[in-house]
């Protein structure tokens, strides 16, 4: 079974993450984890912690020689602010409360209040500091390990913004049809190296500068920005979850590890909730004969998002993510305080002023995640060339399949 675990503190000596069931054979490397680990901590909004951190996983067991070897792959990722923190956070009692940075005063929107009566803590903080966003640059190390191991199968993942606030990208209704590059170059008609190189991760150039000035504002008001985002996946081979059970249903799978990341308040399968205003006949998607690969048919829409009764069906994988705004404001909210009832601002810590764009990148990771388990769930093997043995078998009974419904 492919899973993974990661522990760590947001101000702590950093993050740690073991990676479990990815096959040998896999190539990986610890610059190609640094790049997706890097992409996540870009992007206009962010605080100035970005800034200092230098994202970095290195491998400590898992990997030899460039290859996966089959055993858990462990990784760390070190917190360079973890040396403005060492009294407040160490292992060790201290004496002096000034140096503690206990936090009494309960943030609304944040974990504070529920996690303080769960846990039965007096001080936020030791809520705070894993509830943190932090979290996800683990997450991210562990996603680019899936990532590397779909790669191999012609799996790609892209993501995009698609709103900050009450701006709205323009973009194409194809991005959700095909899974191969056109005559440009483009992938579902996105040039996703473009999205890119967008402050915001966004693929409509034209309304990127609103976006930016959308966040602007937030900041100078003392506020935060949430917005909405989309990743896709092209390439996935129909098949993958299973209508069985609920808890192996594909969309299942990829909603409960989209709505974990921080903040993240809404999860769709394609568009899921504009579909409810429509009659059944123009939302279904029609089905066709199809010569273009090992498919021996295909859906002339994708309304579904690529996944039907919990399964696969071969078109892109498409989830779109509300994200609610930052709880952490520079003009703090009303609140009061743990310890003695009063009426006080919420607490105010270093922050974001909007995460959308670097959502999309934690979002990517999450579903290279669920792909790779529903993956091997469904084509096995302890080493990569045993899995793709597996495939490509799969895939000569979809050609043959393909060939029959051709000749009738």
């Amino acid at each position: 079974m492919f899973r993974y675990l990661t522990a760590g503190e947001s101000h702590g000596k950093g993050g740690a993450v073991i990676v479990e069931g990815i096959p040998a054979g896999v190539p990986i490397s610890e610059d190609y984890i640094e790049g997706h680990m890097r992409r996540r901590q870009q992007g206009y909004g962010r605080g100035p912690r970005q800034q200092l951190e230098h994202d970095r996983a290195e491998i400590l067991s898992g990997v030899r020689h460039g290859l996966t070897i089959g055993s858990p792959i462990a990784m760390w990722v070190e917190n360079r602010d973890f040396a403005n923190w060492t009294e407040a956070m160490s292992l060790d009692p201290v004496d002096d409360d000034a140096k503690i940075r206990r936090i009494t005063r309960l943030r609304p929107g944040h974990a504070d209040f529920p996690g303080v009566f769960k846990y039965d803590q007096s001080d936020v903080r030791n809520i705070l500091e894993r509830s943190s966003a932090r979290e996800t640059a683990a997450r991210v190390a562990a996603g680019a390990v899936a990532r590397r191991f779909l790669e191999e199968f012609g799996i790609e993942i892209h993501s995009h913004v698609l709103t900050i606030g009450t701006v709205k990208a323009n973009v194409p209704e194809t991005r959700v049809l095909g899974s191969g590059p056109d005559s440009n170059g483009l992938i579902g008609g996105i040039d996703w190296n473009a999205v890119e190189e967008s402050p915001v991760r966004c693929a409509d150039p034209d309304v990127a500068q609103a976006m930016m000035e959308h966040i602007d504002h937030a900041r100078d008001t003392g506020n935060t920005a949430g917005g909405t985002f989309e990743v896709i996946a092209y390439g996935v081979p129909v098949g993958l979850g299973s209508h069985i059970q609920w808890d192996r249903k594909l969309d299942a799978r990829i909603a409960q590890g989209m709505i974990s990341i921080q903040a993240v308040k809404g999860v769709e399968i394609g568009p899921g909730f504009d579909n409810t205003y429509l009659p059944g006949s123009e939302v279904h998607d029609i089905i066709e004969l199809w010569e273009g690969d090992a498919r021996p048919f295909h859906h002339i829409t994708n309304r579904a998002g690529g996944i039907e009764g919990g399964m696969s069906n071969g078109e892109p994988i498409v989830a779109r993510m509300a994200l609610k705004p930052i709880s952490t404001l520079s003009k703090p909210l009303p609140s009061v305080d743990l310890i003695t009832g009063e009426v006080v601002q919420a607490h105010y810590e270093r922050s974001d002023v909007c995460q959308v764009p670097p959502a999309c990148v934690v979002g990517e990771a999450v579903m290279a995640h669920v792909l790779a388990l529903c993956f091997l769930e469904k084509f096995g093997g302890d080493h990569l060339e045993e899995t793709r043995s597996n495939y490509e078998r799969f895939l000569t009974g979809l050609r043959r399949l393909s060939s029959r419904s051709t000749a009738t």
